[in-house]
This record gives structure tokens, sequence and C-alpha cells, in this order.
């Protein structure tokens, strides 16, 4: 299945974790759903990563002006 925006991807994965946590379904399908969960997280770690490059943030220079410069994540950071 294809997604197109975060969100639904990420609700769909949710409902997949609470389907395989329960730990009710025949082998087969859990196999299926577990495949399509792997699928969503790459979609959505692409996603993440693509808003990351996309974010800048505004900082101030030493004239006290504002600057854009690209997003740095807090180092050991999830």
């Amino acid at each position: 299945m294809e997604y197109k925006d975060f969100e639904n991807a990420l609700s769909r994965l949710e409902a997949i974790v609470g389907q395989l946590e329960k730990g009710e379904l025949p082998l087969e399908q859990a196999l299926q759903l577990f495949e399509e969960g792997m699928n969503i997280s790459r979609f959505c770690n692409d996603k993440l990563s693509e808003a990351e490059r996309k974010v800048e943030i505004l900082m101030k220079n030493k004239e006290g002006r504002l600057v854009e410069q690209p997003f740095q994540p807090p180092e050991g950071g999830n």
C-alpha cells in the first residue's frame, strides 16, 4: 500500500503494532503485517529526514541580526 502523508502512515503503523503486540494473529498474517510495518517505517523515516532537511532555524549573529541556519538536531537525541 502506498502512503501519501506521514500522519496516515504513522496511524497505520500504530495499528499494525497494536495488532502484533496482541499476539493473536496466525503466523502468515503476522508476517505480512510485519512486512507492511517495516515498509511504513521506512516511509516515515524518509519523510522525517526530508522534513529535517527543510527545517531552518532563525538565529542571531554577532551583529544581532537574524540569519537562517540549517537545523542541527541535538547530539544523542532520538
